[in-house]
């Protein structure tokens, strides 16, 4: 990881700074100005005004890419601005919407290699369908882009191995179109998508009912792949591997980086895809076969989500900034950023691994070679643990043998490591059956 990031990082939690510069820290006010800045647009349902320069989505959406305009001219012309669009049509939009998503694209130093940040810009109230009243979506999920903006910020300051996308959605709350017109795009593009990280709610302490919950977020990831057949999810139940495929090892990778953040920040590592019963911009990527996972909220406040702004008997329904709490979003800003970089920063994950030794106490392991990588570490596991207890190091092949390290009773995966010691994600090791 870039130094100043981490420096960035630590400065979140209380950690002295030495030599991080402010622009290389969360900015709480920078992130308090951009959802103000989205707020002030009235509302942004995605059928909203496109055209308006003052209030609706168009608006929002014309803002949120002269902000990636600007970050490209302090970078040096860094970021590239995209505006993605197609039509959809659905029960949210019967006449049918043009969608439109904002990104900045960092490029990296590896040709193909992407890792996505997103959030979604568009807002509602009680009734889906209403697109003229005032539709604040102060923490659902102008938090969201006022993070994914930081970061942005931030990490343009340094260069990666990935290119990073700041991705900002439109069309969340009508199906997960602007996500899904993104994910599509990228599988056309043949982008091999490293990891994608969902931002939605990710800007209040105070959850329903008072309760406090400030030093906590959740990240959830799918265990069973959907992007997975019926006989491949078979498979990989059959062998364990449910704890382990690319989304749950992406969540690990973002726990490991909060813990190793001072402070005591935790990242609640959530074993369901997404809250119970519902969805958000990370599951079209799912579906397309992608790393991806949702950070939100400790504790959700639902007065403060999809209401008509009003108080009834003293009591305040309304997505409004008094809402959020800008430390705690600074500090998921924080996890986010070390997150993006230990990725993008890194090597490729091996695209496959496989062992073989049953009815032996030893265990042959082997994976795909990854370009430019001549080091490569295979963790292990006693089948009762869920994190990876043993490692070692092999240089110069894609094959090992652990001894004394029987595949009844063991997990074992493989990871690629960099010169500079970046590691990737790790692979699961499947069956060989070659």
């Amino acid at each position: 990881m870039n130094r100043s990031i981490l420096l960035a990082a630590l400065s979140l939690f209380a950690i002295p700074p030495a030599a991080a510069a402010p622009r290389d820290m969360p900015s709480k006010e920078r992130m308090r100005a951009t959802v103000e800045k989205l707020v002030s647009f009235g509302t942004r349902h995605s059928l909203s005004s496109a055209t308006s320069p003052n209030r609706g989505i168009g608006a929002a959406r014309s803002w949120t890419a002269a902000q990636f305009a600007t970050l490209s001219q302090g970078c040096g012309g860094c970021i590239t601005t995209e505006r993605l669009s197609r039509r959809f049509t659905g029960p949210r939009a019967p006449d049918g919407v043009v969608i439109e998503d904002v990104l900045g694209i960092q490029p990296g130093t590896e040709p193909g290699r992407y890792v996505i940040v997103g959030a979604h810009i568009d807002s509602r109230v009680t009734d889906v369908m209403n697109v003229t009243s005032d539709a604040p979506g102060a923490n659902d999920d102008a938090s969201g882009v006022a993070l994914v903006l930081e970061a942005a910020r931030i990490l343009s300051k340094t260069k990666h191995r990935a290119t990073i996308v700041y991705a900002v959605f439109s069309g969340e709350e009508q199906g997960l179109w602007g996500a899904t017109l993104l994910a599509e795009t990228a599988k056309a593009r043949g982008w091999q998508v490293d990891a994608m990280l969902n931002n939605d709610i990710v800007g209040n302490s105070v959850g329903q009912g008072g309760v406090v919950d400030a030093n906590r977020v959740r990240v959830f990831s799918e265990g069973i792949r959907s992007s997975e057949s019926l006989a491949e999810g078979m498979e990989r139940r059959g062998l364990g591997g449910e704890d382990d495929g690319p989304s749950r090892a992406l969540a690990k990778v973002i726990d490991g980086v909060a813990d190793a953040l001072p402070g005591r920040f935790d990242v609640v590592l959530d074993r369901r895809p997404d809250r119970f019963g519902r969805g958000g911009d990370h599951e079209p990527f799912l579906r397309q076969g992608y790393p991806a996972v949702r950070f939100s909220v400790g504790a959700e406040n639902w007065d403060r989500q999809h209401q008509d702004v009003r108080t009834e008997n003293g009591r305040v329904f309304a997505d409004t900034i008094e809402g959020m709490d800008f430390d705690y979003l600074a500090k998921v800003t924080a996890i986010n950023v070390a997150a993006i970089a230990r990725i993008a920063d890194a090597p490729a994950a091996p695209a496959s691994a496989s062992v073989s030794g049953a009815l032996t106490r030893d265990t042959t392991v082997k994976w795909a070679p990854v370009p430019g990588v001549a080091a490569y570490k295979v963790r292990w596991r006693m089948n009762d643990r869920q994190d990876w207890t043993d490692a070692k190091t092999v240089t110069g092949a894609t094959t090992t043998l652990l001894k004394n390290v029987p595949l009844d009773d063991h997990f074992i995966g493989v990871s690629a490591v960099g010169a500079d010691g970046a590691e990737s994600l790790v692979t699961f090791a499947g069956r060989d059956r070659g």
